[in-house]
C-alpha cells in the first residue's frame, strides 16, 4: 500500500511532531540554563552597584567593571548594609528593614528585587520596595546606592547612583537594553557618566530637584555642580529624557530616609 506523505494530515502530524520536539528541547536549554543565566545576572548587579562607587577596572577613558571573580568579595568587603524601604503608593515609609530582617522575611538578598516589578507593584496601588546600598569608596567615603529604573527612546534604561548624605551624587552607572548604536547607547559611556559626579540632587533649601540631562545646558564642561544639571548627549534627546525622568522619579522617593540621617 503506498505511502503517501502529501495528505494534510501527515503535514499536521509532522507539524505537532515537531513543535513537541523543539518545545522539549526549549524547555531541557531553560532549565539546564537558568542556573547560570541567574549567577550571571547576580554577578551584573553586584559589578554595577560596585561601579557607582567606585569599585571598577576603568582605564583612562573607558568603562570597565571589576572582574566576576572578584565581584562577590569586593560586594561583601565594600558594601556593608542592604536597607530596604518599602513605601506605599502615595510614597509614605511603611517599614524599613536591614538586610538581615529583609533575608530572614524573604529569603532573598535585597539587591535581586526586580525595580521593574515595585514599579508595576505600586502603580497597580501596592506597596513597593526601595532597596539602598550602604558602602565605602576607595577614599573611605560612606556612599548609598540606589537602582533607578525608566524608559528609553525603543526600550528599557536603568541605572545605579551614589550619593553621600546630602544627596550628592559620588557615582553613577547607567545601561540600557536596545538604544541606538552611539546616540542613546551612550549613556553607558565614561564621559556621560562621569558627568554626574558632584551634582546635587536637591536645591539649596533642601527641597528634591533631580538632574536634568539638558540640551539647552549653559555649563557644556560641567563646571557648575549645583545647577542640578548634566549636558545631554548629542542626537539623543529621548534617551536623556529618560534618564531624566528616572532620576527624578525614583531619587526622590529616597528623600525621606536621607532626612532621617540628619534627624529631620
Amino acid at each position: 500500500m503506498e505511502n503517501r506523505t502529501d495528505k494534510n494530515s501527515y503535514t499536521i502530524i509532522f507539524a505537532i511532531g515537531m513543535v513537541i520536539v523543539v518545545g522539549a528541547l526549549l524547555a531541557y536549554l531553560a532549565s539546564t540554563l537558568k542556573p547560570k543565566i541567574t549567577e550571571n545576572q547576580r554577578l551584573e548587579k553586584q559589578q554595577n552597584i560596585l561601579y557607582a562607587m567606585g569599585i571598577n577596572e576603568n582605564d583612562e577613558t573607558s568603562a570597565v567593571f571589576i572582574s566576576t571573580d572578584k565581584a562577590p568579595e569586593a560586594f561583601d568587603t565594600n558594601v556593608t548594609d542592604q536597607i530596604v524601604i518599602t513605601v506605599d503608593a502615595n510614597g509614605k515609609v511603611v517599614k524599613t528593614q536591614s538586610r538581615d530582617e529583609y533575608y530572614e522575611e524573604t529569603k532573598q538578598e535585597p539587591y535581586l528585587i526586580d525595580v521593574k516589578k515595585q514599579q508595576a507593584s505600586v502603580k497597580a496601588g501596592g506597596n513597593r520596595k526601595l532597596p539602598l546600598f550602604v558602602g565605602k569608596t576607595p577614599e573611605g567615603k560612606t556612599v548609598y546606592v540606589a537602582p533607578i529604573y525608566g524608559k528609553g527612546l525603543w526600550d528599557a534604561i536603568w541605572g545605579y547612583v551614589a550619593m553621600d548624605e546630602d544627596m550628592i551624587v559620588r557615582g553613577a552607572y547607567f545601561d540600557h537594553k536596545g538604544e541606538t548604536p552611539g546616540l542613546g547607547a551612550n549613556i553607558k559611556q565614561r564621559y556621560f557618566m562621569d558627568d554626574f559626579y558632584g551634582e546635587h540632587l536637591l536645591t539649596k533649601n533642601g527641597a528634591f530637584k533631580g538632574i536634568t540631562v539638558a540640551k539647552g545646558n549653559a555649563d557644556p564642561k560641567n563646571n557648575d555642580k549645583t545647577d542640578n544639571e548634566v549636558d545631554a548627549i548629542a542626537g539623543a534627546t529621548i534617551t536623556g529624557d529618560g534618564v531624566t525622568a528616572m532620576i527624578k522619579k525614583d531619587l526622590k522617593l529616597y528623600l525621606p530616609y536621607f532626612n532621617s540621617l540628619k534627624g529631620k
